[in-house]
């Protein structure tokens, strides 16, 4: 297919006296809401809260709605919120528009302290308790984080789950989805010679209940113009290290062929690209397999996906798309 034929959640950006006047009726409800709390901070770093629940909504900055983490500040009058909003809002309390100045409110943070609180990606399947610190350690790195869409030809900001992902690709990006676990694809450019930073095609593989995206295109290895074919697993890299591929190319007596691990996609497209883990093939024998007059690229890239120490073709349909 050639290109030429942490959870999310909505922030209040205070920044001017006007707009903070424009939300006096938002602000006031949280006013209520955040003044009950601060009544209870010293009862709370007191281990006297009835509930953990009412704990984690004295946490909840009342600007973001995120919870807070060291360093919380509190205005003159006990209101708090979090350093990052502390910024947005020019030194502002949101709730009683008085100065911020430079106090911290070291009860809360204590008691932020002693907490243990569920991984913030719960809802995706993560069943881990963590210390408040060792939880946001854990949930840059959580299994069960968000993956960022793996379509290389736009700079899609797009993130979901597995499931979503493949639907998202599908859906909106059109691209193409086969079932098996061996493949055959043709590959044509008119001009061969245009090849800077060209991504050419992105298809998926459903395969041993998996899915795989299959990357093809061409770019600039240092002054040398190069294809590249290489596999990405749609799941984490020890679940990647579970499967082989091998690719082909080749014609009139020659070929290449490699084979490995894929790669997960939580790597991102351009630094499998730019650590060279895949089928690399130099324009000049691209152009040599494809024969002819050498001014049109035609390819034929062939390969199949195995379970680790699996070398017989289990489960694999045949699917052969032409590109051309």
């Amino acid at each position: 297919m050639d290109l030429d034929s942490i959870d999310c959640t909505s922030t209040m950006d205070v920044t001017d006296d006007e707009e903070i006047q424009q939300d006096r009726h938002s602000y006031a409800s949280v006013s209520k809401h955040h003044s009950n709390n601060n009544s209870n901070v010293n009862a709370a770093a007191s281990g006297l809260l009835p509930t953990t629940t009412s704990v984690h909504e004295l946490l909840e900055c009342p600007v973001c709605t995120n919870s807070m983490y060291p360093p919380i500040h509190q205005c003159h009058n006990g209101h708090t919120l979090c350093s990052t909003c502390k910024n947005r809002v020019h030194n502002r309390c949101p709730t009683c528009r008085q100065e911020l100045g430079d106090i911290r409110c070291l009860a809360l943070e204590k008691v932020a302290e002693s907490l243990e609180l569920p991984c913030k990606h719960m809802s995706l399947g993560c069943p881990e308790i963590f210390p408040y610190y060792s939880k946001l350690k854990h949930e840059t790195v959580c299994n069960f984080r968000p993956y960022n869409c793996p379509y290389a030809g736009s700079e899609c900001s797009f993130m979901g789950d597995i499931p979503f992902l493949v639907a998202h690709l599908r859906d909106d990006h059109k691209v193409d989805m086969h079932s098996g676990c061996t493949f055959n694809h043709r590959y044509v450019k008119s001009n061969p010679r245009e090849v800077e930073n060209a991504t050419w095609m992105l298809t998926v593989f459903h395969c041993f209940g998996q899915y795989f995206c299959l990357h093809f295109e061409a770019f600039q290895l240092g002054m040398a113009p190069v294809y590249m074919a290489f596999l990405r697993f749609m799941g984490d890299e020890t679940e990647a290290r579970n499967y082989n591929y091998s690719l082909e190319v080749g014609g009139y007596g020659r070929k290449l062929i490699w084979e490995g691990t894929p790669r997960s996609v939580r790597d991102s497209h351009r630094k499998v690209r730019d650590s060279h883990d895949g089928l690399i093939i130099q324009r000049n024998m691209a152009l040599f397999f494809s024969g002819g007059d050498r001014k049109e690229l035609k390819l034929r890239v062939t390969g199949r996906i195995w379970k680790d120490q699996q070398q017989s073709g289990e489960g694999g349909g045949a699917c052969i798309p032409n590109l051309s």
